[in-house]
């Protein structure tokens, strides 16, 4: 490897590990808004055992995610670093900036939308693997979509049906139940962010190693230990460092939680999430949760959802795909004309 394409693969792997610092903050809200809003950890407390479960998924699960992300773009070897370099950019310009807004966007929407974009703008429609699913999981940008459109609808479904039935089953449960409740939100959190690892970590992973084998450092697209170790690492730093906007967003702007609420969204998250991972299907952690929390809301009292948040939330859902692909298009367009 000449000594610009080492800088060029340095650059690419320094942005994927900032991309999962982003990742982290922006969605750490995911597995520590339940227990925080209902006071079943302090912050500290929750941030700290979602960073040690997050870091525990992408090292101990199985790599299924990051070989369905490392395979939505195909172009020769010269190409895929600039496609690497300018949607990871777009992703991580995305990820601040609706952090900054305390919006809980996509990060995954804004990776694929990225990819997308740079992968047209630099090789063409031909660039990007367009296809559906090889057999049950995700083989392209199709596919992909798909599973990003059904999870919402699904962990919705999942918050309704779990609040349902847990509501119907304790009504006439003593009010200490409520203890044993609180004690379970440690066991729903611990979960979620094993799950978060699982699927947000493996992105970023199967970018790395798409980059190491284009580059010719590993023979195969198989991923290293390594790897796996720095994006979960990267991705528990972000956690540690919070995301309290998007925090105060989803444990009390969409509806104000309440100890059983918490548990119900955050397991019924977990099943969706991990169900996914093991599918290969690079869902969105941050639709799921969010829509979870409003299946639990509306079954409990729909009027007492926020409605015009969701409509907010929703609106930065649709808008980060086509957004983050522009992005991505116009950095790797501006990075063809400067070099």
């Amino acid at each position: 490897m000449s000594g610009g394409g080492m800088v060029a693969l340095v650059v690419v792997v320094a942005l994927a590990v900032a991309f999962d610092v982003t990742n982290g903050f922006h969605d750490s809200s995911n597995s520590v808004a339940a227990p925080v809003a209902t006071r079943a950890m302090r912050p500290a407390t929750a941030v700290s055992v979602a960073a040690v479960f997050t870091i525990l998924g992408p090292v101990l699960a199985g790599a299924a995610v990051a070989d369905t992300v490392g395979g939505l773009v195909r172009v020769g070897t010269g190409d895929t670093l600039g496609i690497l370099f300018a949607s990871l950019l777009a992703a991580v310009m995305w990820n601040l900036a609706t952090w900054w807004w305390g919006l809980p966007s996509s990060s995954s929407h804004a990776l694929v939308g990225g990819l997308t974009g740079a992968g047209v703008a630099v090789g063409g429609l031909g660039a990007v693997r367009w296809g559906g699913f090889d057999g049950w999981r995700p083989a392209g940008v199709a596919g992909v979509l798909l599973a990003l459109a059904i999870s919402p609808v699904v962990g919705g479904l999942a918050g309704w049906m779990g609040e349902f039935t847990a509501a119907r089953s304790l009504r006439r449960a003593p009010r200490r139940v409520t203890r044993s409740i609180l004690r379970g939100e440690w066991v729903t959190s611990s979960a979620l962010a094993f799950a978060h690892g699982t699927n947000d970590a493996q992105k970023t992973m199967g970018l790395i190693t798409l980059a190491l084998v284009a580059t010719g450092s590993i023979p195969s697209f198989v991923v290293p230990l390594w790897v796996k170790l720095i994006c979960a690492v990267a991705l528990t730093v972000g956690t540690a460092m919070g995301g309290w906007r998007i925090v105060r967003t989803l444990g009390r702007g969409i509806y104000r939680i309440r100890p059983l609420d918490g548990f119900v969204s955050q397991a019924s998250s977990t099943v969706v999430i991990g169900g996914a991972a093991a599918l290969g299907a690079p869902v969105s952690t941050t639709h799921i949760v969010a829509s979870s929390v409003v299946g639990v809301g509306a079954e409990r009292r729909w009027r007492h959802v926020r409605w015009p948040v969701v409509r907010e939330i929703g609106l930065a859902w649709v808008v980060t795909l086509p957004a983050c692909a522009a992005l991505g298009a116009t950095v790797a367009t501006l990075g063809r004309i400067v070099t």
